[in-house]
């Protein structure tokens, strides 16, 4: 796998194993903008890897370091998700900068990337996540346009379930204790369920409980969901 490397000055040393992928969007004009705050010791930010929407994988910071990605965030009991995780830069400008499609070339190279660091830390892929699963209340990225579908036809990250679809009626507080025993923190009920919906049902984002949510999570939390053929 061809990359270019680009070094970053904005790493420390982990303090747990890597367990994690975190996927992110730039949110910033252009990969140059993007790579120089990434790059830049005053902004105290960085990620493992970054590429660009022609498919070019810069390496950032190498995989035994803890990059400075993630913030306040928490996944799975882990509050620490930057020595757990290694994190992946999509250049895309955001929702604030004109939020578009990501392109083939892009998804093409994250793809053989995404199943490299998978293998070599034995990542499950319910840790595949994104930085709005893990920050509901601050993040959005890499948002309801990012292709999971393709990752997940490749055993890469949970589908989206689609079959055996039960409702078991839960009441919204039965919903939170079911979404943070998936992974999620609920502290802010509706960013965690907004969060949940933008992987899981990005066609309608509204941070409401509903009928299809609870199936779609009871699913989730079934031993193989099934979904996204």
């Amino acid at each position: 796998m061809e990359m270019i490397d680009t070094p970053s000055p904005n790493f420390g040393e982990r303090g747990l194993p890597v367990t994690m992928i975190v996927l992110h969007y730039t949110g910033m004009a252009d990969a140059a903008s993007a790579i120089a705050r990434l790059t830049d010791p005053a902004s105290q930010v960085s990620a493992h890897y970054l590429i660009d929407e022609d498919g070019t994988i810069h390496r950032l910071v190498a995989e035994d370091k803890r990059a400075w990605h993630a913030g306040r965030s928490h996944w799975r009991g882990i509050t620490d998700v930057n020595s757990a995780s290694i994190g992946i830069e999509l250049v895309n400008p955001g929702h604030e900068w004109g939020y578009r499609e990501f392109p083939a070339a892009q998804i093409d190279a994250l793809i053989p990337l995404v199943h490299a660091i998978k293998d070599r830390h034995a990542i499950t892929r319910g840790n595949v996540v994104g930085h709005s699963d893990i920050a509901p209340v601050r993040k959005q990225d890499p948002g309801e346009l990012f292709p999971w579908n393709r990752l997940s036809r490749l055993r890469l990250a949970l589908p989206r379930p689609t079959r055996n679809l039960m409702d078991p009626g839960w009441s919204d507080a039965g919903f939170l204790l079911a979404l943070e025993r998936f992974g999620y923190d609920v502290s802010d009920a509706t960013a965690a369920t907004a969060a949940f919906q933008r992987r899981f049902r990005p066609e309608m984002v509204d941070g409401v409980i509903d009928g299809e949510c609870r199936m779609l999570l009871l699913a989730l939390l079934l031993p193989k969901p099934q979904g996204d053929d």
